[in-house]
């Protein structure tokens, strides 16, 4: 399995990830041109993780949006479903509890985590909506949400060439940086699926979140949504 099909299949996207587990973090840095560390710490600024914090931290890879939790003296765990992430995270974070877990089937107790954060990763869901609900249900009454997932660029001609980058030289630099290039072209078509800044927002309330925000980065390349259980 080179990359999976637009039904996300779970085994499928997980046997996926598993292939590119190696390279990921230096492959995404390269496709983004620079920008994923920036919007890893525009997401923890968001989280304002601190000690005392207990954080599920979903589709977490190879920890690398968990290691500044941790830093701040949060209790963090990273969360995956791909065998293959969590061995590179394991290599090349030790010190941190990665734990496999199905975002549509958290292997947590009601009402556990002050905080859940998923980046990159709620659009690789099979059911976004159950995986969002099932965020709500491990999350303490009051506590928080927060989701980084690619979104829309606001403004119409960057949109423009944004898409056609996706959909062009995404693939293009992929086929020369990743050992799995196949995989980068589901990453292009399902960012070019994923709902806009607003549609997002509707269906985590929807899922029973309340008080849905957002914060546009690179001009809508990434949004950051938050919201808490009321």
């Amino acid at each position: 399995m080179s990359r999976a099909n637009m039904d996300k299949n779970p085994d499928e996207v997980a046997a996926m990830f598993d292939g590119v587990a190696k390279r990921y973090d230096l492959v995404n840095d390269l496709l983004s041109l620079g920008q994923t560390k920036a919007w890893r710490r525009a997401t923890t600024k968001i989280i304002a993780p601190k000690a005392g914090m207990k954080i599920l931290d979903l589709a977490a890879g190879t920890g690398s949006s968990s290691e500044p939790l941790a830093a701040a003296g949060a209790d963090v765990i990273p969360a995956d479903f791909s065998e293959g992430m969590l061995a590179a995270g394991r290599k090349a974070r030790p010190h941190l509890a990665f734990t496999k877990a199905d975002a549509l089937n958290l292997p947590f107790k009601d009402g556990e985590f002050d905080l859940v954060t998923i980046s990159f990763g709620l659009r690789n869901t099979q059911n976004t909506q159950l995986a969002l609900a099932e965020m709500l249900r491990v999350t303490k009454p009051g506590g928080q949400l927060v989701v980084c997932e690619f979104s829309s660029p606001t403004f119409a001609p960057f949109r423009k060439i944004y898409t056609n980058y996706l959909m062009r030289a995404l693939p293009w630099v992929a086929s020369r940086s990743s050992s799995n290039p196949d995989a980068y072209i589901y990453l292009a078509e399902s960012i070019r699926a994923w709902p806009n800044q607003g549609a997002l927002a509707a269906q985590i309330s929807q899922a029973g979140w309340s008080g849905v925000t957002w914060k546009n980065l690179t001009g809508g390349v990434v949004a950051v949504h938050k919201a808490f259980k009321g």
